[in-house]
């Protein structure tokens, strides 16, 4: 995992075509933007393992430990 400072108003580019801007930081609550293309689906972790058949994110997360 790539751990990146950023503060307010400060962005983080993925390749061309997504950038994510922190937006607001209040006590340890931080706001983001996320800029992205339409057919990039965004969610919060929590919404996405919600919605996520669990073999496919014991595949994602068994993917993102090898890394």
């Amino acid at each position: 995992m790539l751990v990146l400072g950023r503060k307010r108003n400060e962005s983080i580019r993925i390749g061309d075509r997504i950038k994510i801007t922190v937006k607001e930081i209040s006590g340890n609550k931080v706001k983001i933007g996320i800029d992205a293309p339409k057919w990039v689906h965004i969610d919060r972790e929590e919404i996405w393992i919600a919605k996520t058949p669990e073999s496919l994110r014991l595949l994602v997360e068994s993917e993102g430990a090898s890394k």
